[in-house]
């Protein structure tokens, strides 16, 4: 079967072939009448315009590359959806892929974005290593989301994970809690920050930081609670955890009342995100809120100012959590 053309989008809405080509580019100075004429005409035939042959064409690139370090984890999802509005208001298409939170795999992920030449590349938590995210960034504009860098080609937006922590560290203490265990995220990116904020926070209080080497599952959450479990007597297990994301959280609260413990009776918890899974009713997830969303659009700005070329020093972007309080966690 032939691929309807642009020329026969023009045929069938009656208008020029550069018409078509600036309604399918998004262009404001198109009547309504006839964007909608070209429109009609493209979906009954069935077309859709080509970017990457229109990209090369004109040689300015429209494709951004979207790496995500886990499909499954809804705070991506939200990143992506602000990114993705960002995006399509100013004619840039996205390009997804993963890793699955391994490096091996993350590296041919980017090489695969990197081979559609596109106008940037934004890397959501990425695990790769410092050195092949400067290599990309010599290819092509790159900005991190949770993840730092001190590279002069590479911009940031991160969230103050020290901080998030405390916030959560600060509200249990407050709830009379004085044996709280973080779950922390092992070398996810992120999880550095979160760990020295849970750390500082605790020690502060005069109480003894106790770290869970974890990963931000909900597998990995199980697992962490099951080695508290032999661990600790009962009577001597943490009251409280501070998970490294909803995601972890979620898994360790599972874990606890297999064990027949509750939530939060026994045990309270807090994640970290904010992410749809937190809000669910028979989650009701008390958790540190970052501005997901929010950081999808600056990461998009970035890469826009970069792409026109209206700057060359780095942007870090540090934006500031805050507390949700749901039914995690309760009084000691």
């Amino acid at each position: 079967m032939v691929k309807p053309t642009m020329e026969d989008v023009a045929a069938r809405a009656g208008v020029s072939r550069a018409l078509v080509s600036l309604v399918m580019r998004g262009a404001p100075n198109v009547s309504a009448l006839r964007r909608e004429a070209v429109l009609k005409a493209a979906d009954e035939l069935g077309y859709s315009p080509h970017v990457m042959a229109r990209s090369l064409a004109s040689r300015t690139s429209t494709v951004l590359g979207v790496m995500v370090n886990d499909l499954r984890n809804a705070f991506f999802a939200d990143v992506v959806e602000g990114l993705d509005a960002a995006a399509q208001a100013a004619g840039f298409h996205l390009i997804l892929n993963t890793g699955g939170r391994v490096p091996s795999r993350e590296s041919t992920a980017l090489r695969s974005l990197l081979s559609f030449r596109p106008a940037g590349l934004i890397l959501l938590s990425p695990v790769v290593p410092a050195s092949a995210i400067e290599a990309a960034a010599r290819q092509c504009p790159v900005v991190l989301v949770s993840r730092t860098s001190r590279a002069a080609g590479v911009d940031t937006v991160n969230d103050d994970g020290e901080a998030g922590s405390a916030l959560a560290v600060e509200h249990l203490v407050g709830l009379g809690h004085r044996r709280i265990a973080h779950l922390d995220g092992g070398g996810a990116a992120g999880a550095a920050a979160r760990r020295r904020g849970f750390r500082r926070a605790t020690t502060a209080h005069g109480l003894e930081p106790i770290v869970v080497r974890s990963e931000h599952t909900d597998t990995a959450g199980e697992k962490a609670v099951l080695e508290l479990l032999s661990t600790y007597d009962r009577a001597d297990l943490p009251t409280a955890l501070v998970a490294g994301n909803d995601f972890n959280a979620v898994g360790a609260i599972s874990a606890l009342e297999d064990n027949g413990l509750r939530v939060p009776g026994d045990v309270s918890v807090v994640g970290y995100d904010n992410t749809s899974l937190a809000s669910l009713r028979h989650v009701s997830l008390t958790t540190v809120d970052q501005p997901r969303t929010e950081m999808g659009r600056l990461a998009f700005e970035a890469l826009l100012e970069r792409v026109r070329g209206e700057r060359t020093t780095p942007v870090r972007h540090l934006l500031h959590p805050s507390l949700v309080v749901r039914s995690t966690t309760a009084r000691r």
